[in-house]
C-alpha cells in the first residue's frame, strides 16, 4: 500500500499527521502539488512530487500512479471518486472515507451544493478545520492503516523526489 497526498490543499496539520503516520508504519507516501512541499528529510517513507501547473495536472499524476488498495488524501469528490473507481481508497481532511458504497452519494451532494452555489442559493464553502476534525481524521487514518498496512513490510520509497 501507498499513500498518496492532494498536497496542494492539504492542511499542514493534517500533513503533519500524515508524516508521522507513515514513519510509525513505515508506509510510503508521495506528496503531489504543483509547488514544492517540506517533507520530513529524516524519513525514508515520505517524498514529493512536483507538477506542472493546470487544472487536475497533480489529480491525474495521483490517479496515474496509484494501485489498487492505495490510500489517497483529499478533499476534492470528484478525485475521490476516480480513485475508488480504480480500486482504491480515499480519505478526506476530516476523516470521511470513500469507498464504492458511499462516493457515488458524496458526489451527488457536492454536485448539488455547486448547483446551488451558482444559482446563489448557497453561499460559503466547509467550516475551517477544527481540532475535532483533526482527531477524527487522525482516528480514521490510524484505523484505516491498522487495517490495510503491512505492518512494516513496504518497501522504502524508490522514486526520485522533484522540486
Amino acid at each position: 500500500m501507498h499513500i498518496w497526498v492532494d498536497a496542494d490543499a492539504c492542511p499542514a496539520v493534517v500533513r503533519e499527521i500524515l508524516f508521522r503516520a507513515a514513519a510509525r508504519v513505515e508506509c510510503a507516501m508521495t506528496l503531489v502539488a504543483n509547488r514544492p512541499m517540506n517533507t520530513p528529510s529524516s524519513c525514508r517513507w515520505i517524498d514529493s512530487v512536483r507538477v506542472a501547473d493546470g487544472f487536475n495536472v497533480a489529480d491525474q499524476t495521483i490517479v496515474d500512479s496509484l494501485s489498487a488498495g492505495d490510500l489517497v488524501i483529499t478533499a476534492d469528490i470528484p478525485l475521490a471518486a476516480e480513485v475508488v473507481k480504480a480500486g482504491a481508497w480515499a480519505l478526506n481532511p476530516r476523516g470521511d472515507l470513500y469507498t464504492k458504497d458511499n462516493v457515488r452519494q458524496a458526489l451527488a451532494a457536492r454536485d448539488l451544493l455547486e448547483q446551488l452555489r451558482s444559482d446563489g442559493l448557497v453561499s460559503g464553502g466547509p467550516a475551517p478545520l477544527g481540532q475535532p476534525d483533526r482527531q477524527r481524521f487522525a482516528n480514521a487514518l490510524d484505523r484505516f492503516l491498522a487495517e490495510h498496512s503491512p505492518g512494516g513490510s513496504a518497501a522504502p520509497v524508490q522514486r526520485t523526489s522533484s522540486s
